[in-house]
């Protein structure tokens, strides 16, 4: 009977893995005249435990890339300062509470912080991040940046973790 059980359970957990929300998102690079090259895609399903992302993006400097859900479904450029910046049009970290604040995956802040990326000395990334707070629903209708350099998840010494401009992005649909 235990044997049984455990059986039981462990299709359980295939099954639902296998029906599990998902989505994949194509992603570009940023340019300011609007998407670029195609990198890749990142994938996301619902786990118990959060979203999962999972890149399979090539065309990177290696080392950790901030990551992050942004508000509007839209990776055109925008003009600054009377300068057109790639990605622009993705408009802010996705905040529905309007914290305000930049906290990461696991603060209060913008549900929009993700774990950064690690891309490889070959310039890819495939290496999966879990954001415990998101849900594949939570997604529709905005969009995924990732960023030049690291994050460190707050506010000091630079806003929104010191991260880089904008190098990719990809409208979940």
């Amino acid at each position: 009977m235990k044997r049984f059980l455990i059986l039981f359970a462990g299709l359980l957990l295939i099954s639902s893995l296998a029906w599990a929300d998902g989505v994949t998102v194509s992603m570009f690079f940023a340019t300011d005249t609007g998407p670029g090259k195609a990198i890749g895609t990142i994938a996301v399903t619902d786990t118990p435990y959060g979203a999962l992302f999972t890149p399979d993006i090539n065309g990177f400097t290696p080392g950790l890339h901030g990551f992050h859900v942004h508000q509007n479904a839209d990776c055109g450029p925008k003009q600054k300062d009377g300068k057109m910046v790639p990605g622009l049009a993705a408009g802010g970290h996705y905040d529905p509470a309007g914290s305000g604040r930049h906290e990461g995956p696991y603060g209060n802040g913008h549900l929009g912080d993700l774990p950064p990326l690690y891309v490889d000395e070959n310039g890819g990334s495939r290496l999966p991040v879990l954001a415990p707070r998101l849900k594949v629903a939570d997604l529709k209708g905005r969009s995924l940046m990732i960023h030049a350099g690291g994050d460190n998840f707050s506010d000091h010494p630079e806003m929104l973790g010191g991260g880089g401009p904008r190098k990719a992005c990809g409208i979940v649909r």
